[in-house]
């Protein structure tokens, strides 16, 4: 199963990354196009903000099952283990029910932006279906939340297990 998740996790990883990549490259066209040939790539602004709102949402998804986030643990580090592990499973309890809330909140986006046909300023593109991808990284999320969960309830969440199973991949 661990085998399964990080392979999951790497084809995650490497969506986020493509569109990152994918992003940066509009970007600095756009850029050139601009200072150099006083025209932008039309509708380069409004597809990369939607394109840096999928790559945030789709790196989410890996961190909601790796766990590489940023933490301070001032006070939890000085509890015993058990209540540390309490601690850390109603975290990320909480966080799966931001995550579920965002998901829900972003489906419905995505409905209005397709009832109402919205689209960029330039080309007139439809945005619904860069936002979908937004929401995708966001359903996403909750899977690999509800995963760390799993992991956290049934005590396979330890570094030295997850570095034992990335190893075991190599």
């Amino acid at each position: 199963m661990v085998k399964i998740l990080e392979r999951f996790c790497r084809v995650v990883e490497m969506l986020a990354g493509l569109l990152l990549g994918l992003c940066t490259i509009l970007i600095v066209v756009s850029a050139i196009g601009r200072y150099a040939l006083t025209t932008p790539v039309p509708d380069s602004f409004d597809v990369s903000r939607l394109l840096i709102g999928a790559c945030i949402m789709w790196g989410f998804a890996s961190v909601g099952y790796r766990g590489g986030h940023i933490t301070v643990d001032l006070f939890v580090e000085m509890m015993p283990d058990r209540a540390r592990r309490w601690v850390e499973f109603l975290a990320w309890a909480v966080l799966l029910l931001f995550v579920v809330l965002l998901a829900w909140k972003m489906f419905g986006r995505v409905d209005s932006a397709m009832r109402s046909n919205e689209a960029t300023f330039d080309l007139r593109l439809p945005v619904w279906p860069l936002m979908a991808l937004i929401w995708a990284g966001t359903a996403i999320s909750i899977l690999t939340v509800t995963v760390r969960l799993f992991l956290l309830a049934t005590g396979k969440a330890n570094p030295e297990f997850e570095r034992e199973a990335a190893q075991k991949l190599d």
